[in-house]
Parts: C-alpha cells; sequence; structure tokens
C-alpha cells in the first residue's frame, strides 16, 4: 500500500478498538489454556492416576480437534457472522472448562478437553478475521502485533497462572477461571464487537475436505503419541478403543497403519480442494492462497515455531516438579521466565521492526528462540538451580515475543480481505497441528529416551536387578511422578535407605531424558529460522515488485 493511500485511511473507532481489545481477550484465553494445563500436569497424573500417554492426550486433544476443525469453523464465520460464531464458541468452552473442573479420572477430562477444543475452534478464526477485516492500513499491523504479542504472550504466561492457580487451590481451578472469564468476554463481545462477513462464496458445504482433513490431522498426532507405547512398527501390546482390539500378536503395529490413513487422508485432501476449486464449488481450503510466498513459508515458519513451544512447555514442569522437586508454583514462577521475555520483546516488536522489517524481525526472533533452548538443554541436570534453568527461557522468551508479535501481520499481508477468514483459519490451523505434534514429538523423545536413560542412571548408582527394571518402568509410565513419591516415602518406602540414591538417579536419568526432547524441539526451531529467512526473501521480492 503506498504511502498516500496509507494516510487516507480512516482512523479505527474508539468501539473498534475496544473490540480489537475483547476478542484479544477471548483468543488468550484459548491459548492460555492450550498451555495452562503443562504446569499442573504433574499434579493431574498423581490425582487422576494418569500414565505417560494419557497425559499426552490431555495436552494434545485439545490442540488434535483444534486443527482438524479450524479450517471447517473459518469458513462457518465467513458465511454466518464471525461475531455470531466468536459468542457460540464461547459458550461450547465455558461449558467444556465446568466439565473438565468436575472430571474425575482421565477419560472425563479428556473428553471434556475435546468439548473446550470445540469451542476454541469456533473463537479462533473469528477473532483474527474480524480484526483483519476491521483494521486497515499501518492500524491493521497495529492490530496484528496486538493479536500476536497475545498469542506468545497468554502461551508464556499459562505456566505461572497454571502454578499459581493449583498451588493455592487445586488443578481443577485451572478450568474454573475460565467461567467468569468467559461471560464477561461474551458480555462485552455483544456490546462492541462488530458483525462482519466473508464476501459470499461458492455454493455447496464441503463435508467430505473437512473429514478427510480431520482423519487426516488426527491420525498423523495419534501415530506420534501412540507409537513408543504400541510400537513403531511390531506391536507391544494389545490396543483397545470402544470395544474394538488390535491383537498384540498382528503382524504390525497399529502405529504405521495409523501413518498409512494419515499419508492417505492429507493427499486426497489435497485432491478433493483442487477438485472443488475445478468444479467452482466451495472448498474448505483455497490452496491458491499457497501461490501467495508469503503465505507459504510464513505458515511453515508459524508451524515450526508451534512444534518448539509447546515441545518446551509439555517437558519442562515435569522436568522442573519431578527431577528438581520444585512445587508447582516454584516450576510456575521458573517458566515465567518466558513470559518476562514474550512481553518484554513483544513491546518493543514495533520499534524492532520499523529498523529490520516484519520478516527480520521474525528471523532475529527464532535466533534467540534457538539459542535459548539449546543453552538451556546443555544447562539441565538434576540439580540444576531453578534460577539457572530460567536465564535461557528469558533468552527463548525475548525470541518469542519478536517472532510471534509479526509473524501474523507477514503472513496475512498479502491475503484478499474477502477470504480473510480462510487465510487466519489456515494460520490458525497450521499453529494448532505445530502444538498438536509438538507435545507429540516431545512426548515420544521423552518416553524413548527415559527407557534408555532411568535404567542406564540406576545402574550407575548401584541399583540393578527385578526391582531396579520395575522402578525404571513405573518412572517412564508415571512421566516422572514416581520420583516424587520415592522422595516423599523416605526410608519407610520399599527401597529403605536406597530410596534416596534410587530418586537422585532417576532425576539423571529425567534430566537427560528431557535433554533430548529440548534438543529434538531446537531441530524444529531451527527450521522455523530457515522457513523465516525464505520469508524475509519472499517479503522483500513482493516489495520489489510493488515498487515496479
Amino acid at each position: 500500500m503506498s504511502a498516500a493511500a496509507d494516510s487516507a485511511v480512516t482512523a479505527p473507532t474508539r468501539r473498534e478498538w475496544l473490540a480489537l481489545a475483547v476478542l484479544s481477550v477471548g483468543l488468550g484465553m484459548i491459548v492460555l489454556d492450550g498451555t495452562i494445563v503443562g504446569v499442573a500436569l504433574p499434579d493431574i497424573i498423581k490425582d487422576l492416576h494418569l500414565d505417560l500417554t494419557d497425559a499426552q492426550w490431555v495436552n494434545s486433544l485439545y490442540a488434535v480437534l483444534l486443527a482438524a476443525l479450524l479450517l471447517s469453523t473459518g469458513k462457518l464465520a465467513d458465511r454466518w457472522g464471525r461475531r455470531l460464531l466468536f459468542l457460540v464458541g464461547l459458550v461450547v468452552f465455558v461449558g467444556g472448562s465446568i466439565l473438565a473442573g468436575m472430571s474425575d479420572a482421565a477419560g472425563p477430562l479428556i473428553g471434556a478437553r475435546a468439548v473446550q477444543a470445540v469451542g476454541a475452534a469456533l473463537i479462533m478464526p473469528s477473532t483474527l478475521s474480524t480484526v483483519n477485516a476491521v483494521f486497515r492500513g499501518r492500524y491493521r499491523a497495529a492490530a496484528f502485533g496486538v493479536w500476536g504479542a497475545v498469542i506468545s504472550g497468554a502461551a508464556a504466561v499459562g505456566p505461572l497462572a497454571g502454578g499459581a492457580l493449583t498451588q493455592w487451590g487445586s488443578w481443577h481451578w485451572i478450568f474454573w477461571v475460565n467461567v467468569p472469564l468467559g461471560a464477561l468476554v461474551f458480555i462485552a463481545g455483544i456490546l462492541v464487537v462488530p458483525e462482519t462477513r466473508g464476501a459470499k462464496g461458492r455454493p455447496g458445504a464441503d463435508v467430505d475436505g473437512a473429514l478427510l482433513s480431520a482423519i487426516g490431522f488426527g491420525a498423523l498426532v495419534f501415530a506420534v503419541i501412540e507409537g513408543p507405547d504400541l510400537g513403531w512398527w511390531k506391536p507391544q501390546g494389545p490396543f483397545k478403543m470402544l470395544g474394538w482390539t488390535w491383537p498384540a500378536d498382528a503382524a504390525i503395529s497399529v502405529v504405521p497403519v495409523a501413518m498409512a490413513i494419515a499419508v492417505t487422508a492429507l493427499t486426497l485432501f489435497v485432491f478433493w480442494e483442487r477438485h472443488r476449486e475445478k468444479v467452482r464449488r466451495s472448498a474448505l481450503l483455497d490452496l491458491n492462497l499457497f501461490t501467495l510466498p508469503t503465505f507459504s513459508w510464513g505458515n511453515v515458519t508459524a508451524a515450526m515455531v508451534a512444534v518448539g513451544e509447546f515441545a518446551i512447555i509439555f517437558v519442562l514442569p515435569l522436568y522442573l516438579v519431578n527431577a528438581l522437586g520444585l512445587d508447582v508454583m516454584g516450576a510456575g514462577l521458573v517458566l515465567a521466565a518466558m513470559a518476562i521475555g514474550a512481553f518484554f520483546s513483544g513491546a518493543v516488536a514495533r520499534h524492532v521492526a520499523a529498523r529490520f522489517g516484519s520478516p527480520g524481525t521474525v528471523l532475529i526472533g527464532l535466533g534467540l528462540e534457538v539459542i535459548g533452548v539449546v543453552a538451556l538443554a546443555f544447562l539441565m541436570g538434576a540439580t540444576t538451580p531453578g534460577w539457572l534453568v530460567a536465564l535461557p527461557l528469558v533468552v527463548y522468551g525475548l525470541g518469542l515475543g519478536l517472532a510471534s508479535a509479526q509473524l501474523t501481520g507477514t503472513v496475512l499481508r498479502d491475503v484478499p480481505v474477502e477470504v480473510s477468514g480462510q487465510g487466519s483459519a489456515t494460520q490458525s490451523t497450521v499453529r494448532q497441528i505445530g502444538s498438536a505434534l509438538g507435545t507429540a514429538f516431545a512426548g515420544a523423545t521423552l518416553s524413548v529416551a527415559l527407557a534408555l536413560t532411568l535404567p542406564a542412571a540406576l545402574n550407575a548408582a548401584g541399583l540393578t536387578g527385578d526391582a531396579a527394571d520395575k522402578l525404571a518402568a513405573a518412572t517412564r509410565q508415571s512421566a516422572g511422578t514416581t520420583i516424587t513419591q520415592l522422595r516423599a516415602g523416605g526410608d519407610a518406602g520399599s527401597f529403605g535407605d536406597q530410596a534416596a540414591g534410587a530418586a537422585d538417579a532417576l532425576a539423571a536419568g529425567f534430566a537427560d531424558a528431557t535433554r533430548w526432547s529440548l534438543l529434538v524441539a531446537s531441530v524444529f526451531l531451527l527450521l522455523g529460522l530457515l522457513g523465516a529467512a525464505r520469508l524475509r526473501r519472499a517479503a522483500k521480492a513482493g516489495h520489489a515488485d510493488i515498487a515496479a
């Protein structure tokens, strides 16, 4: 947009700025819910007797369903009205939060998380597409900056909020808190958020596309999460679901079958969307958006950032509480270092962008994220003080704030307003796929690494035999909660005067396994860094074309 055109854009009204605030709080609530669970997870595992796979599903199912539904709900928001979908989503989300707060077992909690995800899927694309439709010119860049800062800030502050609510109340309160907050946002949404719709689209509803995308993404995350326990190729035990059993003596595990289903469904989804475009029918995903280089490379970068971010948020609370022995509030305070960095850099991101451009700011942010995670991985040990863990997290948070605050506007920069719902839903979907895979990859890496590091650590401490093997297996299955129980039991436990030595050895093994998870996260962040470099090149080429 030229400077003259930009200056001719009408400034947003006070009500429109208030609408941005309301939409941002609504968005922050669902992003917060994606990360607030992490620091409370050790307490949830202990209280509801979850195993590591259950714990991953508590985190991942939310992101999986969100990813599966966002394309569909983005389309519905364009057609039926974005404010309407936003308000309906709030009601569903608060209902799911009530169910989660009442949960007393793994099944009901995971089911409640699914209901929350449906509500979140209605809220998220409605917020961004409304911002894209209401704000213009330089005001749109400022609004996108707020939107991106809310994502990074809410994701970073989640662990602190989770720690405070769990320490001073119980883990149930991480869900109950959504009830009054959701009610306030609902009332404010009715009063100040304008109703907007997309341009009248083509006929038909792309039900097949919705089913194929849901099956594909769901099967992919299922395969990554369940692989360590069910077997990547040969079955390690029977798999039971809805009264149906995949036998332990089958020729192959259910995991490669799920992976094949994912590849097939997602391939068919692409072909189906191309067919819908060819026959001029309504399509769930406008593949033409990916002809925009900034959109394509921006989404690659966003996915990698989300994988790294949620991998860290999943494994670090388990390490801090179980290996280092911190309470949940202490763990939340350590993880709040990310929030400190993210809020500071989110506030200055606009000034950094004025100097280096938005794509350049994303590149700087990702560089800081990689440095922070790699430094943390090498500092990590069974006796590392919490303040030392927090230092690289501040660096990581600085990078997260810079990257998130500027990435959203860059990705959607060239997307036409009439398809902003699809564009924003696609970007949100990519982020959620990344967050689901981040939890899945981190959990899978942690599970595989624990199977190696725990027996080795016990052996180094002189603890061998069947009892040591069972202890290592129990620690792995409980995601480290067994370490806390050993410490609490003291010499009165089954290991007698060897309990302290066993707990220290297990803590060392858990720290080593966590390091491997963080290094896997850093690989994805490095891929995001490469994507950001391509994004910057694409943005420069686009500016050169406009100037020509």
